[in-house]
């Protein structure tokens, strides 16, 4: 009778410590007082600035991009001086130090100026070598991270647009999953003092004001999943008691024997 309960008292405690993973995949834990739910902004304060990692292409024109002009309206252009001068198609990484080395400019500083202050830059800097040059500038990795509320769903979306909404990111992630919570939508946004987590409730039309919210580069939107602990729990557990059920009858036979 002694081993009969040793036996079960350790199966007690096998399945009390298989219990503690039950939706440990749940990320972001918060507590009310670490998100913020009023006051959300829904436009960014200020224009994208670059950063150290960013990717940047740029298309250069001379003549104040006389080309483009005559592209658009049908007109050949025969001089050379109005012709394109870069691709825009090669990529220049910002390194650590907020430089980016470019054709015929060398290291050019451009951390923390938005795209049409970079614009302006090279036009001048280049108008060294060039008549009235017109410059466009991209930054092409800019990206947001999505969590739609399941495991293995998780996607990495680039913005192309820069007016790029909550709710196009959450569609172009393939929309909130069967698991996900609307009415627990994280969107975690780097700042000068840390991380900002604002935390909005998309399962009604009340939230329907921050669904137009303006994501930004580098934001996490997380999607809370469902809670399902009956079930977590009997996925953890079935493996464990079938094991039991075995030993179990393994012990039977040999008591029997004896």
């Amino acid at each position: 009778m002694k081993i009969i309960r040793s036996f079960y008292i350790f199966v007690f405690s096998l399945i009390l410590l298989t219990s503690c993973g039950v939706n440990s995949h749940v990320m972001f834990k918060t507590a009310d007082s670490e998100v913020i739910t009023e006051n959300i902004p829904i436009s960014p304060d200020d224009a994208y600035r670059l950063a150290p990692d960013d990717k940047m292409s740029f298309s250069l024109y001379v003549e104040n991009g006389k080309k483009v002009i005559d592209v658009s309206a049908g007109i050949g252009s025969q001089g050379s001086g109005s012709q394109q001068l870069t691709s825009g198609k090669l990529q220049y990484i910002v390194r650590h130090d907020g430089n980016v080395e470019l054709p015929m400019l060398g290291l050019v500083h451009v951390a923390g100026l938005s795209t049409i202050e970079v614009q302006e830059k090279l036009s001048e800097l280049y108008s060294v070598s060039y008549i009235d040059p017109f410059v466009q500038v991209e930054v092409t990795n800019r990206r947001v991270i999505v969590f739609p509320g399941s495991g293995g769903a998780a996607k990495v979306i680039y913005i192309t647009n820069d007016n790029t909404t909550l709710m196009e990111a959450i569609a172009l992630a393939g929309g909130i999953t069967e698991r996900g919570r609307a009415k627990v939508v994280k969107v975690m946004r780097q700042t000068d003092e840390g991380r900002k987590v604002y935390q909005i409730d998309l399962s009604t039309l009340a939230g329907l004001k921050y669904a137009d919210m303006i994501v930004q580069s580098n934001d996490y939107v997380y999607i809370e999943p469902t809670k399902q602990l009956s079930r977590e729990f009997l996925k953890e557990v079935t493996p464990i008691v079938s094991l039991i059920t075995s030993a179990i009858l393994v012990f039977s036979v040999f008591t029997t024997i004896k």
